[in-house]
């Protein structure tokens, strides 16, 4: 099959028919979306009779300890193991599966299913949707092949989808969206409860993290843009770990006049990670990001630079204030 054709769903159902042993992982970094697309392709997989293994790059990480039958995630293994299937999951590029690439030995059969329109399409079979995340993905293949949706697969598929709408609010979330976030609720979620444990259930130290970093938010563009960094000092000083950045860029969006934000964050491999958010369209993050060999979304991307911090700030402020100014 060539790599720029999309994979059908009976493709990839036939391809997972075939297998016994299966491999899911998502990206490194892993939010919402990416752990419940795992959670939920692996516990259908193990109820159809399928030696399932879900890896992550970090394991399973404490703010996410909610999930229902969590403890399926792992760290990859040291050993290479061999799979008849590895399937990666809302995960633009091999290369953002981490440690667990080290961890997969031959493999029959690669399977990509993503959401993100910058996607490599680096698998066998690549289906890549237009869809808000990757959880609605998820959905439609499993309502596709009539998958029994348990409560425990409904849940974790709510989370993805609701961590990466915002909570239904972005652009993305159709009509469609609500009807299947509305299917999930009917599977069984408790959205009161789970929405308790996505967005009130914060450690007390991202605040104070969200404390320092707005005390250095930097305005440029005319107030069109904003953004702020946290430097390894920071971090180490809050003690603070990677999950609690998540969804903290959110604040500077909000602000009015700001089409976009940016959060720079230094890594301890001398890198920049780089997260942007767009509150409209023509201000295209994914071409932004694209110029720094990263992508995503038109409304949401990433990219990864080289360091020291402050070169990497200017160049991307360089690139940010001319796509704002070329729209005036």
């Amino acid at each position: 099959m060539s790599q720029e054709t999309n994979a059908t769903f009976e493709q990839i159902r036939q391809a997972l028919e075939r297998t016994t042993r299966i491999g899911i992982a998502s990206h490194i970094r892993p939010d919402g979306d990416a752990y419940g697309s795992a959670l939920a392709m692996g516990l259908y997989l193990r109820a159809c009779g399928k030696e399932v293994h879900v890896w992550n790059d970090g394991g399973m990480t404490s703010k996410f300890h909610y999930l229902p039958q969590g403890t399926m995630v792992t760290a990859p293994p040291q050993t290479p193991q061999d799979f008849d299937a590895f399937l990666a999951v809302d995960t633009s590029t091999k290369e953002r599966l981490g440690s667990v690439l080290q961890a997969v030995g031959n493999v029959k059969t690669w399977i990509n299913i993503d959401h993100h329109i910058s996607n490599h399409r680096y698998a066998d079979l690549n289906h890549i949707a237009h869809a808000p995340a990757t959880a609605q993905v998820i959905y439609d293949y499993l309502r596709f092949v009539n998958a029994e949706i348990t409560q425990d697969i409904a849940v974790n598929l709510f989370v993805g989808l609701s961590t990466d709408t915002g909570s239904f609010q972005y652009r993305g979330t159709t009509s469609h969206t609500l009807r299947v976030a509305a299917d999930l609720i009917e599977y069984g979620v408790d959205i009161a409860a789970i929405s308790r444990e996505i967005y009130d259930n914060y450690p007390r130290r991202r605040l104070e993290l969200l404390g320092a970093l707005l005390n250095d938010a930097h305005f440029d563009c005319e107030g069109r843009a904003a953004g702020f960094s946290l430097t390894l000092e920071t971090a180490r000083r809050l003690g603070v770990l990677p999950e609690d950045n998540e969804g903290l860029i959110d604040h500077l969006r909000s602000v009015e006049g700001v089409q976009v934000a940016v959060f720079f964050e230094e890594t301890p491999e001398g890198k920049v990670r780089v997260s942007m958010r767009s509150k409209n369209v023509r201000f295209n993050v994914n071409h932004i990001c694209g110029v720094f060999g990263g992508g995503g979304h038109a409304l949401a991307a990433g990219a990864r630079l080289s360091g020291p911090l402050a070169e990497a700030e200017k160049k991307v402020w360089e690139v940010v204030c001319h796509e704002i100014r070329k729209h005036d």
